[in-house]
């Protein structure tokens, strides 16, 4: 299965957080499935930590070294991305969600997200 970590998820993920499903956490660690994670969502993180709105556990820097760890693979935003971003309906309002739905719809993800509006569009989602 090829899965794409909503940005709490992979924050809840990497903090150890308990907020994380018991599902989630299984999948994300099963090998037999290939994680991606949204460069959107990097600098969503980015944004929210200068803001002082967000806190992990460990320096922004070592993100990646986290991805690498867990073989979580970053997802470059592409053009094709932005074109299904542009055919959204605005059931949700979050820049950065939007592109990770449009990311999950191109690319064929499953999403791993708690938030109930990416179920309002033709992506797929667990949790």
């Amino acid at each position: 299965m090829k899965l794409l970590l909503d940005t709490h998820t992979f924050i809840w993920f990497m903090n150890g957080d308990l907020s994380l499903s018991d599902k989630a956490i299984a999948k994300i660690k099963d090998a037999d499935n290939q994680c991606f994670f949204s460069i959107a969502s990097v600098w969503e993180i980015a944004i929210k930590m200068k803001l002082n709105k967000l806190r992990i556990k460990s320096k922004f820097k070592n993100i990646i070294d986290f991805c690498i760890e867990n073989k979580i693979d970053i997802l470059p935003i592409s053009f094709e991305h932005i074109l299904e971003l542009n055919n959204l309906d605005f059931h949700h309002r979050d820049p950065f969600d939007r592109l990770i739905i449009a990311q999950g719809i191109v690319e064929k993800l499953t999403v791993i997200t708690r938030d109930e509006n990416f179920y309002l569009y033709k992506v797929k989602c667990l949790w």
